[in-house]
């Protein structure tokens, strides 16, 4: 665990130390919002399969490097019990970065590469600014774009495919 200011995340990426300023609200508001959208039919069961931990800034260690993600989901198979430790080392199976001006080129540049080389198969980028939301799937260690949705555009996107929720329901 890395001892930053509390108004600061850290992360470590390639052997570089990164302290960034905590979310502006546009960025928090999309992110909480969009966990709220995937929490009750993912992670509790309501109104879709369940099966998932959906995770607010988890930290997590993979390999040499500390990322937190904005949110982060692993599905129940993979993580049948939730970890009690302030980390965890197991891949994801979905990340989402929200991006900003303060973190977008450590978002793209930086931590994409190790989500793919970890094994994320699943990656979302939300761009509260653009009103964007870009989904990769990772194929033979590459990512591919599977949707790019805008404004107020109907998200029904793997791996959440199986309940739906309006982009618009992101901005303020």
């Amino acid at each position: 665990m890395l001892d930053a200011p509390t108004h600061q995340v850290a992360e470590i990426v390639g052997g570089a130390l990164y302290a960034t300023p905590r979310p502006a609200m546009p960025h928090a508001l999309a992110s909480s919002l969009l966990g709220s959208q995937l929490i009750a039919p993912f992670h509790l069961g309501r109104g879709g399969p369940g099966g998932w931990w959906i995770i607010d800034e988890p930290e997590l260690h993979l390999g040499d490097d500390i990322l937190v993600p904005d949110l982060a989901g692993w599905r129940r198979t993979r993580m049948p019990s939730y970890p009690e430790t302030a980390y965890t080392t197991l891949v994801p199976d979905w990340v989402c970065e929200i991006l900003s001006p303060s973190t977008r080129g450590l978002d793209l540049d930086a931590k994409r590469p190790v989500y793919a080389r970890e094994g994320v198969r699943h990656l979302w980028l939300v761009d509260p600014d653009g009103r964007t939301l870009e989904a990769f799937e990772l194929a033979a260690g590459e990512w591919s774009t599977i949707a790019i949705v805008a404004d107020d555009a109907v998200v029904q996107i793997p791996p959440f495919e199986a309940a739906s929720f309006s982009l618009a329901d992101l901005w303020p």
